[in-house]
């Protein structure tokens, strides 16, 4: 009766959770269909608007490598219910601005709440599982949160094409308030018993090194590789990080425990998540760039573009959950890779009246292959670390993807932003005196376009050559060690 009780409390947690975080990542593809729009609007480049996603991953890599400290210390209800305040705080000033520093400012608020929503989920769901069933609870977790990508783009299409893009704000907002409150009320009050105390030393050498890495990246785009502002950054965030894990493996109690990555799989978890990333990045960034710029498709076409990927991807999560459990993760990590290795390299091959259909076909095909791989892949690199070791896992894991979801998408609009130019250079050079100048900048950037996807394409390929070494979790336990902080639930 009481191993009932406990269950029926650890899936009221887990709904609470998702909705949360169905409700951040929402929020995301919603704005990713509106950059477009919002360039137009606010009268901004694409490398400026490009900082609405990546100073959400800005403020993410900030903060994620205090998740596991951030978990241990405080009680599930707590963590929630600051990171749902701060999320809604920040959609509402969001959808009341339209400059684009109180924008990016808002957007950067939200980030903060999502940045402590998704450990904490992992962890709970991590935890609160046994090994033989978190492929199907990731699965689960999955479709949630890949629900929201499936009708994110069609839905900001629509409003876009009705309304103005503050209006995808005011979506969002009641929405966020009413998870709140839900919270508020569902999650019981915890007593956590922990002796951890946060290193400041390590919370300035972790911001300045995540930080300045991301930034630098991220500024590379529009800055260029050669600027003082990207290469100081990028100094500054390699020396403070490598100052930060010189710390973690000196300290008893580190901050972030860089030790993980003795165990190989999930090292090498990390290694196929983070290349995949970069490469996914491609698609995401470039995709509604090309839809509505060179092709003049309007917001809702993109989105419906978008749709029957998201619904794949959101469909074979469970799917994908529950053949993990059963084959493992290297045979889907090598179907799926092969998968986005091929359709990549098709959309490196995109001409200016390249058929909308075809778009649709790839485009789907590419997220049923990635949707093979990411859980998969992060569910058995966290398999293969003892169990109190899962907060440092699940922050290390959120933290490198938003690092290189960064540093895939400064690379890929760095290439793009410099390819089209080149291009239209040549194309200049060689053109008619009757030949439009706009035509020269719809061909440039369709080349660019194409060079972008083309090294997508060899990230992909390397994901894929690393997941051949990918090994199943052995079948005996780990040596569990207590964990530092104990909740209990009054």
């Amino acid at each position: 009766m009481q191993s009932t009780k406990q269950s029926s409390r650890l899936y009221l947690i887990l709904a609470v959770l998702m909705a949360g975080a169905f409700v951040a990542v929402l929020n995301s593809t919603l704005l990713n269909i509106a950059l477009p729009s919002i360039m137009v609007s606010l009268d901004i480049q694409t490398s400026t608007a490009q900082w609405l996603t990546t100073g959400y991953m800005l403020v993410n890599g900030i903060m994620i490598p205090t998740s596991a400290f951030l978990v241990q210390k405080f009680s599930t209800r707590q963590l929630f219910l600051t990171a749902m305040s701060l999320f809604t705080i920040g959609t509402v000033v969001a959808g009341q601005t339209e400059l684009f520093p109180v924008l990016l400012g808002a957007r950067m608020l939200q980030a903060s709440g999502s940045a402590i929503m998704m450990p904490l989920l992992m962890n709970v769901l991590i935890t609160g599982f046994p090994i033989e069933k978190r492929g199907q609870a990731m699965g689960i977790f999955g479709l949630v949160i890949t629900f929201a990508p499936a009708i994110g783009p069609t839905l900001s299409g629509w409003v876009l094409e009705h309304y103005e893009w503050p209006m995808l704000f005011h979506i969002v907002t009641p929405i966020a308030a009413l998870v709140l409150v839900l919270g508020f009320f569902l999650l019981k009050k915890e007593v956590v018993t922990s002796s951890l105390r946060i290193d400041r030393l390590s919370l300035v050498l972790s911001s300045f090194g995540f930080g300045g890495l991301l930034y630098g990246f991220s500024s590379a785009g529009s800055a260029g590789w050669g600027s003082f502002a990207v290469i100081g950054s990028l100094t500054v965030g390699v020396i403070s990080l490598v100052s930060f894990i010189i710390r973690q493996l000196r300290l008893d109690e580190p901050m972030l425990e860089f030790r993980i990555f003795k165990y190989p799989m999930f090292a090498l978890s990390q290694g196929i998540s983070m290349v995949l990333n970069m490469s996914m990045f491609s698609a995401m960034i470039l995709m509604p760039i090309y839809v509505q710029t060179i092709r003049g498709i309007s917001p809702f076409h993109s989105g419906l573009l978008m749709l029957p990927g998201a619904l794949v991807m959101a469909f074979m999560s469970p799917i994908t959950g529950r053949l993990f459990d059963r084959f493992g993760a290297r045979l889907l990590a090598i179907i799926g890779l092969s998968l986005t290795v091929l359709t990549t390299f098709f959309f490196s091959r995109l001409t200016a009246d390249t058929a909308y259909s075809f778009l649709v076909i790839m485009y789907t095909l590419r997220f049923l292959g990635i949707s093979m791989v990411m859980m998969p892949v992060m569910t058995n690199g966290l398999n293969h670390i003892p169990q109190h070791l899962t907060p440092h896992g699940t922050a290390l894991n959120n933290t490198l993807s938003q690092v290189s979801g960064a540093i895939g998408s400064g690379l890929l609009i760095s290439v793009m932003t410099s390819r089209t130019a080149s291009y239209a250079t040549d194309l200049a050079a060689n053109a008619t005196p009757t030949t439009a100048p706009k035509t020269i900048m719809t061909q440039a950037m369709v080349e660019g376009i194409n060079d972008t996807f083309f090294i997508a394409t060899l990230l992909a390929l390397f994901a894929l050559i690393l997941s051949f070494f990918i090994k199943k979790r052995p079948s005996e336990t780990l040596t569990v060690v207590e964990p530092v902080a104990e909740k209990k639930y009054a």
